[in-house]
């Protein structure tokens, strides 16, 4: 008797449900990682089928083709190829879209050929029988001579047929003859799809899908813009105001937590060390969680309803008069919760220049570890005028942006060789997200979140925590400015001096390299301030109003506007280009730039403030 699969994977076009699906087989019994050598996200989990074995399932990245033309789609035709270091699945489960099967029928027929037991699934079967599309699904197992089975991946027992096609036998596979295809190759593999799509499904005669009509609004020349304008402003301001009520929350349970602390501890280093370093430092961090989850809960509910990619065909024309394309749009758009995840977003992009271009101005998104730091300063600049601080932020925020554009635009017009790259994007049917697969790609997002939190910025608040505890042997000076920071601080001082900067900001720009979010906090130390973590924001504020003048606090915004202060985006720049050189490029620039803006801001403003 022949085996039964113990590790599958998933196979599909973008926007086919593959993921979805993927969240309903495995649930919560998933981890996500990356392939080896590249930032590609690789997903796999563990699911029980109908009579109760556990299979691995691993979810390929989406592909259109085997002829791979981005890094998404070479990474999934070297795993199924045997090209990579995963192991060989037993099974390769090819989901296609039951709305939508002449497209995707292309890589069934080139699946057909790797010599792998191989599964089609119809998922979305439920809509297809709304928009009265019928499918003759016996028929079309024969045309393909492959077993078909359908799915909805939104209902709880959308793949119960499938969980049971997984205990059947595996069926012997043809030889393989794969080989990467040439245009004829390709032109015949197009009449076979054409062929078994006529002869298998039977079309509405009047179409019932909706999209088209809604497009006619959401994609207007006029009205369109005006849609997506109000969608980002929807999405920001659930962010700052939604995000900021949780935040206030968090910030007391660690507040409640570090006196909790504090009661129960004799005074000391040990005391020092647990609240202060850990507590207070990983604190002040997480509560910006609230803020990063909500931007994400919207680009991923927006990405799933089919709206992002109507939103970068919008903004191709006036993206591509600075050098882009519309495809940089959703990268850009997930660089305001993380230049990370921008800049991997960015592998989709299969343009060679177009990707460099936007993986090199991500930083300059105002990503949400810049929210703290923005928030402390305004509102020492405007503690009574809510009106004035909002546009000072909204202005910092367009500030990047026009930053990003006229980067890319020099970048543009600096290659003489460049050419436009037309963007060829599939507009998915409206829908609603799926909320299980939302709660997953949220529990996903905060867990790397909360792992680096409890990591590297764990780390850094510790080693900080130390710098300003452990007494300087060259000095007679007190408080924070007789330890080790302090001589650090007053060694960057000098380099910092011209643009405005004293000792505690330019030793709080050191941790900031790792990670933007603990400059507030290495603030507060260097100023040796103690208190709750509320009491020490509010210390903090007045004395920033107090005693630092106007055209410090305007350098320092400029500088965390423009400023590349996070290791992490260099090694993921690094990773994603393959070259040192395009990594030391965007730091070079980017610290150049942020330099020369808060020396222009810092000299002016004090040419025009002074008495």
């Amino acid at each position: 008797m022949a085996a039964q699969p113990q590790r599958i994977a998933l196979l599909g076009n973008p926007n086919c449900g593959k993921t979805a699906l993927f969240n309903l087989l495995t649930g919560s019994r998933q981890k996500v990682a990356n392939y080896a050598g590249v930032t590609v996200e690789r997903k796999e989990g563990i699911m029980r089928t109908a009579s109760g074995r556990r299979i691995q399932v691993l979810d390929l990245p989406g592909a259109y083709s085997l002829n791979a033309l981005s890094n998404d789609e070479a990474v999934t035709r070297d795993v199924i190829t045997g090209h990579s270091k995963e192991a060989m699945p037993d099974l390769l489960v090819c989901v296609v879209d039951a709305t939508n099967l002449r497209l995707h029928l292309r890589l069934v027929l080139e699946a057909r050929q790797l010599g792998l037991p191989l599964l089609v699934v119809l998922n979305k079967m439920d809509r297809a029988k709304q928009l009265g599309i019928a499918i003759d699904v016996q028929r079309l197992s024969r045309e393909l001579d492959l077993p078909v089975v359908g799915t909805v991946s939104v209902l709880a027992h959308g793949a119960d047929e499938l969980k049971k096609a997984l205990d059947e036998p595996l069926r012997e596979a043809p030889p393989a003859h794969w080989r990467q295809p040439g245009v004829e190759q390709v032109l015949a593999t197009q009449r076979d799809v054409l062929g078994i799509f006529n002869r298998t499904v039977v079309q509405p005669a009047v179409d019932k899908d909706p999209s088209i009509r809604i497009d006619r609004f959401l994609m207007h020349p006029r009205w369109g813009f005006v849609v997506l304008a109000l969608v980002l402003f929807a999405t920001f301001l659930a962010v700052f105001s939604g995000g900021d009520v949780l935040s206030g929350w968090i910030e007391e349970g660690f507040g409640a937590l570090a006196g909790l602390v504090e009661g129960h501890m004799d005074d000391g280093l040990l005391r020092g060390l647990v609240v202060e370093g850990v507590i207070g430092g990983v604190g002040g961090v997480i509560v910006f969680l609230p803020q990063i989850l909500i931007l994400f809960l919207f680009i991923l509910a927006l990405e799933a309803s089919g709206y992002l990619p109507r939103a970068a065909f919008l903004l191709d024309r006036p993206m591509s008069a600075a050098g882009l394309s519309g495809r940089s749009f959703i990268p850009l758009l997930s660089s305001f919760a993380c230049a990370i995840p921008g800049i991997m977003a960015t592998r989709t992009i299969s343009h060679w220049r177009d990707r460099l271009t936007t993986i090199l101005i991500a930083p300059l998104m105002a990503c949400s570890a810049r929210i703290p730091v923005y928030t402390l300063i305004v509102a020492a600049m405007f503690p009574n005028d809510a009106v004035a601080a909002a546009l000072v932020m909204v202005g910092l925020y367009v500030l990047g942006i026009v930053a990003a554009m006229t980067v890319a635009w020099v970048i543009k017009r600096s290659d003489k060789q460049a050419s436009a790259s037309p963007l060829l994007m599939e507009l998915p049917a409206y829908q609603w997200p799926d909320l299980r697969s939302l709660a997953i790609g949220l529990w996903e997002r905060a867990m790397i979140f909360l792992r680096r939190v409890g990591t590297i910025i764990l780390a850094i608040t510790i080693v900080m925590w130390a710098l300003y505890t452990i007494p300087s042997p060259r000095t007679n000076k007190q408080g924070a400015q007789r330890s080790i920071a302090g001589e650090l601080g007053h060694a960057l001082h000098y380099v910092f001096s011209p643009i405005g900067f004293n000792e505690q900001i330019s030793f709080a720009l050191v941790p900031g390299m790792a990670a933007r979010e603990v400059v507030v906090s290495a603030l507060g130390t260097a100023y040796a301030m103690e208190g709750e973590e509320g009491e020490v924001d509010e210390q903090l504020r007045e004395r920033i109003a107090n005693e630092w003048p106007l055209a410090t606090k305007l350098s320092l915004l400029l500088w965390m506007v423009f400023a590349p202060q996070c290791l992490s985006t260099f090694v993921v720049v690094k990773r994603e280009t393959g070259s040192w050189r395009q990594m030391w490029v965007m730091g070079g620039y980017l610290f150049g730039l942020a330099y020369l803006a808060s020396f222009i801001t810092y000299q002016l403003t004090n040419l025009f403030t002074a008495h």
